[in-house]
């Protein structure tokens, strides 16, 4: 199967007067998993639409292969979406869910035998293809809908939070599939989700939306470690923030002076804008956290705080702590026999200086 470039070029969309998708650019390169990661109401559903023609928008291009698609109709473009729903016929069995597009398009039955057999012996189903939707697990529907638009071999294949019916430990076994059958296929895939953990264990880059503008693209490795903004430090992974005022730049360190915490001070990129105040973001598990008359590590920058609560999570404890006022989440790795910090107790919070990212504010 040939692997295919998407492009989207300075996309605009409005319903009426809500403006809903504002100046996209985005490449997904030939074979890609590419993910569109952003809340509610961001526009990565009508983005995904916009690619299969089934939105028209008011302004720039979609691209295949440098071809400009927009005023094709949806069974001209070569794609394949699967919805969140699954929409499988009821009446027919797998194989026959299978062959509805081939039928459809008229092809000899040699041929759509030779293709569904594939197409379901690739997602792992050969032995079910009598069987009716109704007599599937969720995670065998979502195969039969893969493979339903597998079989019409689409140069690209768009999914729409097809996850999003299934049960946790469901949905964890069947993006691993998901993922392997794309890398068997080869096709270019482009993944809707607001999981940012769906998207950053399955994609090779994603594009994070916010009210219809894209925020950041990359791989999930570099948004999360560098994000451009405090929107993608909050939403992609879990990120504490604090507000201060700028007290000194001085070489390539800032000192920040905080609220019911005093002056703080951080390496500063010599890139870092011009303001008077900055947000400083760093995540729960960078954080050391010590009893308050600990020997401290002088590689760390220590704040005094107090536990106000404390959560189990099996893999680690996170503790919100209350620094100055402001509530710090600490995540700690749990080892069997490992004490807890209870509520009320005093301790230290030690930030590597390293582990910050700063934003003007």
């Amino acid at each position: 199967m040939k692997t295919v470039r998407v492009e989207c070029r300075d996309i605009r969309l409005s319903y009426g007067p809500v403006e809903v998708l504002k100046d996209v650019d985005i490449e997904v390169e030939p074979g890609e998993f590419f993910a569109l990661l952003g809340p509610s109401g961001c526009g990565k559903s009508s983005l995904l639409r916009t690619i299969a023609g089934f939105v028209r928008q008011n302004h720039g291009q979609v691209l295949i292969d440098g071809r400009d698609i927009s005023a094709m109709p949806p069974w001209e473009r070569g794609i394949g979406l699967v919805f969140q729903n699954f929409a499988l016929w009821p009446h027919m069995t797998v194989w026959d869910n299978v062959a509805f597009g081939l039928v459809e398009r008229r092809l000899g039955r040699p041929e759509i035998r030779e293709r569904v057999g594939r197409a379901i012996e690739l997602v792992g189903l050969s032995a079910l293809a009598s069987r009716k939707p109704n007599e599937l697990s969720g995670g065998q529907q979502q195969r039969v809908a893969l493979a339903r638009t597998i079989v019409i071999e689409p140069a690209v294949l768009l999914l729409d939070e097809p996850l999003s019916n299934l049960d946790r430990r469901l949905r964890t076994q069947m993006r691993r599939e998901l993922l392997a059958l794309q890398r068997r296929v080869g096709i270019t895939t482009i993944f809707v989700t607001h999981d940012q953990e769906e998207a950053m264990t399955t994609a090779d880059r994603m594009a994070v939306l916010d009210q219809g503008v894209v925020q950041q693209v990359g791989p999930p490795a570099t948004l999360y470690d560098y994000p451009a903004n405090t929107f993608i430090a909050g939403f992609v992974g879990t990120a504490n923030m604090l507000q201060g005022e700028v007290r000194a730049r001085q070489g390539g360190a800032l000192t920040l002076h905080v609220a019911g915490i005093g002056d703080l001070s951080f390496p500063a990129h010599p890139d870092l804008p011009q303001s008077s105040t900055m947000t400083v973001s760093f995540r729960p598990q960078t954080l050391r956290m010590e009893v308050a008359d600990a020997m401290l590590d002088g590689r760390y920058l220590w704040m005094p705080g107090r536990v106000a609560s404390n959560e189990f999570l099996g893999e680690y404890s996170r503790y919100h702590v209350d620094v100055g006022g402001h509530l710090v989440a600490v995540d700690q790795p749990h080892h069997t026999g490992l004490s807890k910090f209870p509520v009320g107790a005093a301790v230290s919070i030690g930030i590597e200086p390293s582990q910050v990212r700063l934003f003007a504010a």
